[in-house]
């Protein structure tokens, strides 16, 4: 297949872009011959800033991090402007994304969520201490889609300041974005009605490891802790350094198999069902409003949808179906007010939460992130209400950016 293109009607270098290549894995289509294409083109046509940014997603997709992330840096001195293939020939909406350097899941997923939309999609790389492109291109909305996170801090500083004079009207405030980092978003939602959200702090090694020695208790270095307690890498996501510490000596074998310096430490929250399962949802707000994404029900703690085994589950998919079919009168209605504080507390135009419930009932808050992957990729045959409901996802955000952009335009008229 033509792995992306140099410049589009837009003139700008358009990669394949990460939604499709996703895609593409996903469905267990080999990318092998692909990869040997965008080598060439790399090899022989160095300043192929397209090849190079495909390139960098197809080796993060095959587990090459280090290697993806090296071509994307090379694509980057080149040129810090792409655009993204989109449905029809006039679009509706010119969305610029203010992105970070990174790998596929620094930055708001944003290629999924305009699927099949008459919206432009261009994407403005920030590198601190490198000047703008000149002239930007041309937007009707700004939008900053870079992730909290330590890597990200000086680019969410640069983007700040680079808002005090934008000439178009921008979504999710670098300010806003700041909040969502764990120890943050604790006392941000603290006292909010009907949620539960643990103490995080972040701690440095030497405390945990003090921990593990017994030279401390817990209780001094998380007040509200107790054991069992769980732990895991400052910026880490998908569950990478994710652990339960069931005692002070699990500690010391933790660090042991872990070199980071720094960690978040919370306690653990038991919120298994009565029949022993373990049920996860993520839902996105939508300009204040939630939607469902998927519910993952699996037999431990630590679930992702993929190790819930929902795909060889048909039981665990009816109930999935029911969550989605009955979420605003069910699961959103019970939680209104824990949902609603949380959408006003925040306060992004767009942002996702990974959540449960307790055995009390109330809404159990695990994170918050702009960077959640939200997606339609699963097979419509083995999930066949999934079409639907991701549908009326995408539909939402898109017609959240055409009425910010309408209000902007009556604003200025």
């Amino acid at each position: 297949m033509e792995s992306g293109v140099s410049g589009g009607e837009s003139g700008l270098a358009t990669p394949i872009g990460v939604a499709r290549l996703s895609k593409m894995m996903f469905d267990g289509q080999d990318l092998t011959p692909l990869w040997r294409e965008l080598i060439g083109r790399y090899v022989y046509k160095r300043d192929d800033v397209a090849a190079l940014m495909d390139l960098a997603v197809v080796e993060q997709l095959f587990g090459n991090l280090e290697d993806g992330l090296a071509r994307q840096a090379e694509a980057l001195e080149l040129c810090r402007v792409y655009a993204s293939p989109h449905a029809g020939a006039a679009p509706r909406l010119r969305l610029l994304a203010l992105a970070a350097p990174g790998d596929i899941g620094t930055n708001t997923p944003l290629e999924f969520l305009l699927e099949g939309a008459e919206i432009a999609l261009t994407t403005l790389f920030i590198v601190p201490g490198l000047p703008l492109p000149e002239p930007l291109p041309e937007h009707d909305l700004a939008f900053v889609a870079v992730g909290e996170s330590d890597a990200n801090s000086s680019v969410l500083a640069e983007i700040e300041q680079l808002l005090m004079r934008w000439p178009r009207p921008v979504l999710n405030r670098p300010d806003r974005i700041r909040q969502l980092s764990r120890e943050r978003l604790f006392a941000l939602l603290d006292g909010a009605p009907g949620l539960v959200m643990p103490m995080t702090l972040r701690v440095d090694r030497t405390s945990l490891q003090r921990l593990g020695a017994g030279t401390v208790a817990i209780a001094d270095v998380l007040p509200d802790g107790a054991f069992p307690v769980i732990v895991r890498p400052v910026d880490s996501h998908g569950g990478r350094g994710l652990a339960k510490l069931d005692t002070p000596a699990a500690t010391t074998a933790y660090l042991e198999e872990r070199r980071e310096m720094e960690f978040y430490l919370s306690r653990f929250v038991d919120y298994s069902g009565g029949d022993g399962l373990f049920r996860k949802y993520r839902v996105v707000f939508i300009d204040g409003a939630p939607y469902a994404c998927h519910m993952a029900i699996a037999d431990q703690w630590m679930i992702y949808y993929l190790n819930a085994d929902m795909k060889g589950s048909a039981a665990k998919r009816d109930e999935e179906a029911r969550f989605m079919a009955e979420f605003d009168d069910s699961f959103a209605r019970r939680h209104r007010a824990a949902l609603g504080a949380v959408a006003a507390r925040i306060g992004l135009d767009y942002f996702g939460i990974d959540c449960a419930e307790t055995k009390d009932g109330r809404l159990l808050l695990f994170e918050a992130d702009i960077a959640m992957i939200v997606h339609a990729m699963d097979s419509p045959v083995i999930f066949p209400y999934k079409p639907v409901q991701m549908r009326k996802v995408f539909d939402a955000f898109c017609a959240m950016l055409r009425r910010k952009s309408e209000r902007a335009l009556a604003a200025s008229a």
